[in-house]
């Protein structure tokens, strides 16, 4: 019992080496090249209708935009002809209410004048030979 047993190989199956079976690699290549085909179209449809879009959007707003383009220099000539009036009427008020030049003002929008000046009053009753004659 205590005998030494002669081990017994197991017989294993002799593994034939697998036939690798060739694979269709035309209709996998060319239906890789379908898919890529394909996936390409729908790109280029996709980019065409976004495309399509943005000038119908294009065309709908450059009007408006030049309308108002036209309105903005419409305004701004009236806020430069309303800042040269605003100019003049402030340079107008200064010169109205400057305390060193009351007299004068009294002058040019009063009928007084000083008692050493006098008034005169010019006619237009010379003739155009008269003109040429005191002329130099």
């Amino acid at each position: 019992m205590n005998a030494i047993q002669p081990t017994r190989e197991e017989a294993q199956p002799i593994r034939q080496p697998k036939r690798n079976v060739p694979r269709p690699k035309r209709r996998l290549r060319q239906r890789s090249y379908q898919i890529m085909a394909l996936e390409t179209t729908v790109k280029i449809g996709v980019n065409l209708a976004i495309s399509a879009a943005a000038i119908s959007a294009l065309t709908q707003l450059l009007p408006h935009h030049w309308s108002a383009q036209e309105k903005l220099r419409e305004v701004r000539t009236e806020v430069k002809t309303a800042q040269e009036r605003v100019n003049n009427l402030r340079a107008e008020f200064d010169n109205t209410f400057d305390s060193r030049q009351a007299n004068s003002i009294m002058q040019q929008y009063g009928n007084r004048i000083p008692r050493n000046q006098k008034q005169i009053v010019l006619t237009n009753n010379t003739t155009a030979a008269e003109i040429k004659e005191s002329t130099p």
